[in-house]
């Protein structure tokens, strides 16, 4: 890849996002790119971006909530106003980042939309979209996936729960009706928006045209980190403690994985969607390709940003 191009990120503020943006700070010159951090505007935005630049990157920060969708859509336009201008280098890669998951499912984005699938899911797709004519080719597309979308004995162990595939418009309505103590819902809310990510990036790929390659990273179980923080405190100080066990992922060890998937040579022809868990090419379970799913997961994307983009 040519590495003189920018690289944009969303969630750079901590964990993975954090240590993926400082791996390519520290490049060596020439193969360092310029970043655009696409993240919650304030002192840990700010924090990051003077660290990448003490390590010699040329950064620009855009603030943005990626809960709305008119935030995504403004900092889309902000990295287009740079990148037009020639403040940044040409747009090389993207790395989709950010994620959360909802202790509850009846908690709606500022649009109306389950807040995981709205964060996880629909941010990136409404930022990608809006960025597609922007690239540079060769270029990259790098989404974060997760094992959760399928069945496996460690994720049964953990009673973390499995994908429940439905029209992706009932995946974005929030859950109604009292709270259910206990409910997996929160966990399967993550796993079926992890697997809208598996769709989206082969249908992306039939989108992006040829100077683009889609694919996606799985960094691995990554306990103890912000992305648990809704889950209760005993839990998270769980996550915490094994975190610590050698060989389990953590952000420090993952975050150049990361960053390598978006610049290194190794990974230059990765495409279709092509799932790479921690530093290995792997094949995804048979439910993670469906072309009807795809395709009905395309067209209901763009109602609901569509809709989004009404309501404002």
């Amino acid at each position: 890849m040519n590495r003189s191009g920018t690289v944009l990120i969303t969630g750079p503020t901590r964990n993975l996002g954090r240590h993926a943006v400082l791996a390519m700070a520290d490049r060596p010159d020439g193969q360092r790119p310029d970043l655009l951090l696409v993240g919650r505007p304030g002192r840990d935005l700010t924090a990051v971006a003077d660290e990448a630049r003490a390590r010699g990157a040329r950064v620009h920060e855009i603030g943005c909530d990626l809960a709305s969708l008119a935030e995504v859509r403004a900092a889309a336009a902000a990295a287009r106003e740079l990148l037009d201008a020639g403040a940044v280098r040409p747009l090389r890669a993207l790395i989709a980042n950010a994620g959360i998951t909802s202790a509850d499912t009846r908690q709606a984005s500022p649009d109306g939309y389950e807040l995981t699938f709205a964060v996880n899911y629909l941010a990136h797709a409404q930022l990608i979209g809006d960025l597609l004519g922007s690239f540079t080719a060769p270029a990259r597309i790098v989404l974060l996936g997760s094992n959760t979308y399928h069945a496996n004995f460690w994720r049964g162990l953990l009673h973390v729960p499995e994908a429940r595939w439905a029209d992706p418009v009932d995946l974005a309505r929030p859950a109604s009706g009292p709270e259910v103590p206990g409910t997996t819902a929160s966990g399967v809310a993550y796993s079926n928006a992890k697997l809208a990510i598996l769709y989206c990036a082969h249908e992306l790929q039939r989108h992006a045209g040829a100077g683009i390659g889609v694919s996606v990273f799985e960094p691995g179980w990554m306990p103890g980190t912000a992305l648990g923080r809704g889950a209760p405190a005993a839990m998270q100080a769980i996550g915490r403690f094994l975190g610590r066990i050698p060989g389990v992922s953590t952000p420090r060890r993952s975050g150049p994985l990361l960053a390598s998937m978006a610049l290194d040579d190794r990974w230059a022809q990765l495409r279709d969607g092509a799932f790479v868990v921690k530093t290995e090419l792997t094949d995804v379970q048979p439910v993670a390709h469906d072309r009807d799913r795809e395709s009905r997961l395309w067209e209901a994307t763009g109602e609901l940003l569509e809709r989004a983009a009404a309501r404002r």
